[in-house]
């Protein structure tokens, strides 16, 4: 489905059959290999072609939101949801910022893969957690500088750290690590701040 919409629409750049089930479906999944909670309501930051949403919702059975700034990717998500008649879960078209403010404390998992700086991720991620709610991050190769600002914008978000697991996917295809953090008190700022000023002024540099 994704591939065939992919023909028309730039969601995404693997072409390839077998690669797009390890790099979209094995990849998505992996999120949940060490899920701390079984999660009611999840968001998904920057969904693209609906990963690691749509597979997570299909796992977990839980209601969520694929969030995404890109019109058209939202509209194909939802089509995507729809065609596959997946209930409590839909595709929303804003940025995180804005999204927030009318959204706060809304979910107990937040899921992030391939979406930017991790440190970007905290940040955006952080108001619609509820209480002890967590935040889920897939990256490929994060240098340590990236995890040592993430971890200390954390700190300001209020949020901790508190596992990682690494591996490698399937037919060489690359290695992740996944990034586990809890809420665990209130943010020491106001959150959202304004759209784009977390890339602009990040809250760590």
């Amino acid at each position: 489905m994704v591939n065939q919409v992919n023909e028309y629409m730039n969601l995404t750049r693997i072409q390839d059959i077998h690669d797009a089930l390890i790099l979209h479906i094995v990849d998505s999944l992996a999120l949940t290999r060490d899920l701390p909670i079984e999660p009611e309501r999840f968001l998904d930051i920057g969904t693209g072609a609906g990963f690691p949403g749509i597979p997570f919702c299909v796992y977990t059975g839980c209601d969520g939101v694929l969030l995404d700034s890109v019109g058209k990717k939202v509209q194909a998500v939802q089509a995507f949801i729809e065609e596959l008649g997946l209930e409590g879960v839909e595709a929303v078209h804003d940025r995180c910022e804005s999204y927030a403010t009318a959204h706060h404390h809304a979910f107990d998992i937040v899921l992030a893969r391939a979406v930017g700086q991790m440190n970007l991720i905290v940040e955006y991620a952080t108001p619609f957690l509820e209480e002890d709610g967590y935040l889920i991050v897939a990256k490929a190769n994060p240098s340590k500088d990236e995890c040592h600002i993430a971890d200390q914008t954390a700190s300001i978000c209020g949020l901790e750290l508190i596992g990682s697991d690494e591996f490698e996917l399937p037919r060489g295809l690359g290695h992740r690590t996944v990034f586990l953090y809890q809420k665990i008190s209130n943010p020491k700022i106001h959150l959202p701040r304004p759209v784009g000023l977390a890339k602009k002024q990040p809250l760590v540099s």
